[in-house]
């Protein structure tokens, strides 16, 4: 079969691999059908997650058919349209049993990180009654592939751990897709605010279009003095790093309110200076956090429901034997206004 392999910092290769097998009674072996690329991709390929080898199949979301299931599957069967968590759980472990999926004992971020992933055109997917999700008739399917991680992550690590709550106020720095998801899912909860900071005037104006109250460019190292002018001098409830830079963290240290929060969603590969000289005394709360995709299914009705429009996201479409140029494209999203991309296989 062709994949996309990474082969160590900066090298990337389609290539033809065996397809897959199954290995363990609950593994399902999915014919994909759409995948995309997350910037947890390219924090991979710049060599930032060293728990991904030089060999890996990439990718960790997507949707396609179930070609064939072991002995241990109930839930699915051969045929079935499905929906790929990009965290696998096993369902019984402890960290299972406390709602906390990333940290299962033998899944988690497994899939494209410790395992083949998804950017192939077939993929083994582990514990698959707990990690697909069945995919209904008519639904749109492209749609359903911002379920697999970038909406999860924005509202579980972003809108929930930040606490945003009716009436409040949200700054959120990082306009590209993890924080438009950000913006999306926080407007269930009603804040009366939604700031949106970025370097790119053409994603700002993206999130305007998507219910930024106020946006804001940063490049002229201001920000915080923005919205501190928006907030009479006082911050936001909560400030939601969408980035995973040192700089960005820091500007969240600088946005946020006495008794509010800072919601790291941001994959960090470098070390960040943490402000407690001027943070102790100021009640904050720092949250970290992998996402879970306990929130799937509601969001999987939201969706349903058109309360909610993942394809807004989606600007680029490749074929699985263009991924090479489907990830150059999402990297210089500058210069090509990338958001999400679908890569057909």
């Amino acid at each position: 079969m062709k994949a996309l392999v990474y082969g160590g910092p900066g090298q990337l290769t389609l290539m033809e691999r065996p397809k897959p097998e199954l290995q363990e009674p609950g593994d399902a072996i999915v014919r994909m059908l759409k995948t995309t690329i997350c910037g947890t991709d390219l924090h991979i390929v710049k060599g930032d997650v060293p728990t991904c080898a030089a060999g890996r199949i990439l990718g960790h979301e997507g949707v396609g058919v179930i070609e064939s299931v072991g002995v241990g599957v109930r839930a699915f069967k051969p045929g079935d349209h499905v929906l790929i968590s990009c965290i696998s759980s096993c369902g019984k472990c402890e960290f299972c049993r406390r709602g906390m999926y990333s940290h299962c004992t033998t899944g988690g971020w497994i899939l494209g990180n410790t395992i083949d992933g998804t950017q192939a055109e077939f993929v083994r997917t582990p514990h698959a009654d707990t990690s697909l999700y069945p995919i209904p008739t008519g639904a749109d399917e492209e749609a359903l592939v911002m379920l697999s991680d970038i909406l999860p992550t924005g509202f579980e690590c972003g809108v929930l751990n930040g606490k945003v709550a009716p009436g409040s106020s949200v700054a959120i720095v990082g306009s590209g897709p993890i924080g438009l998801a950000a913006l999306l899912t926080a407007q269930f909860y009603s804040p009366a605010e939604i700031i949106m900071i970025d370097v790119d005037d053409n994603r700002l104006g993206i999130a305007r279009q998507f219910g930024a109250t106020h946006t804001i460019n940063s490049a002229d190292g201001k920000a915080a003095d923005a919205v501190k002018a928006l907030t009479n001098g006082r911050g936001v409830d909560t400030a939601i790093e969408a980035v995973g830079l040192a700089a960005t963290f820091e500007l969240c240290q600088d946005l946020v309110a006495v008794g509010g929060v800072i919601a790291n969603i941001g994959v960090h590969g470098h070390k960040v200076d943490l402000h407690l000289e001027r943070l102790w005394s100021q009640s904050i709360t720092i949250t970290t956090r992998l996402v879970d995709t306990v929130t799937t299914p509601m969001l999987l009705k939201t969706v349903q429901s058109r309360k909610l429009d993942p394809t807004r996201l989606i600007t680029h479409h490749f074929s699985l034997n263009d991924a090479v140029e489907a990830y150059d494209t999402f990297r210089r999203a500058a210069e090509t206004q990338a958001l999400k991309v679908i890569i057909y296989t």
